[in-house]
C-alpha cells in the first residue's frame, strides 16, 4: 500500500468523527480515542474507501497495445486518452488499422449521401466506471486516400435490448 496525502487526510478525518461519535456515545476520551484507533483503517477501507471509488471516475491510463485492445474491448477507454494524444494511428493505412484494431464495428452515417460512410469507422471502447454514468465510450476513425486522419471520441447513450423494443411497441 502506498502512503499518500490523501490517505492521510482522510484516515484523520474518518479518526476525527469516529472519536466524536463515540464521545457522544461515551465521556471517557481514552476507551473513545482507543476504539477510534482500532475502528479507523475498517471504516476507511470498507466504508469510506469503496464510497469515493463509486462516486468518482478515476480509472487507470494504459499504452495502446492491439492484442488488449482485441481481447478486452471494455477496457479500450482505458488506452484511447493516450493513443489520441501520441497521434499513434494517425497515417496508418485501413489495412494496417484493421490488423491492429480489428474490423470496425459499424460505420457512420453521412447524411448528404443518405447511406454509410466507408471512411468513418466506429468501436466502442467500453463504459467509465462509476455510479452515475449512462454513457458508452466511442471513437470514430476518419479515413482520407486510405490513411488515418482524425479520431474522435464521442459519448453515446447507453441504450439496451428491452428499452429499444419497448420503445418500438409504442
Amino acid at each position: 500500500m502506498i502512503i499518500t496525502p490523501f490517505l492521510v487526510v482522510s484516515m484523520i478525518v474518518v479518526f476525527v468523527l469516529l472519536f466524536l461519535f463515540f464521545n457522544t456515545v461515551d465521556k471517557r476520551k481514552w476507551l473513545t480515542g482507543l476504539i477510534s484507533l482500532v475502528l479507523t483503517p475498517f471504516v476507511y477501507f470498507y466504508m469510506f474507501y469503496p464510497f469515493v471509488n463509486i462516486v468518482s471516475n478515476y480509472h487507470h491510463q494504459k499504452y495502446f497495445d492491439s492484442g488488449a485492445w482485441i481481447d478486452k474491448p471494455a477496457l479500450r477507454y482505458e488506452m484511447i486518452d493516450e493513443t489520441i494524444a501520441s497521434d499513434t494511428l494517425i497515417g496508418l493505412s485501413k489495412h494496417t488499422i484493421t490488423k491492429l484494431l480489428g474490423k470496425h464495428e459499424w460505420l457512420s452515417w453521412d447524411s448528404t449521401q443518405k447511406a454509410h460512410d466507408n471512411n468513418k469507422w466506429n468501436y466502442t471502447l467500453g463504459i467509465e466506471p462509476g455510479a452515475f454514468n449512462n454513457q458508452k465510450e466511442c471513437i470514430e476513425i476518419a479515413f482520407e486516400n486510405d490513411k488515418v486522419i482524425s479520431l474522435n471520441h464521442y459519448q453515446e447513450e447507453i441504450t439496451f435490448e428491452n428499452e429499444e423494443e419497448e420503445n418500438d411497441e409504442e
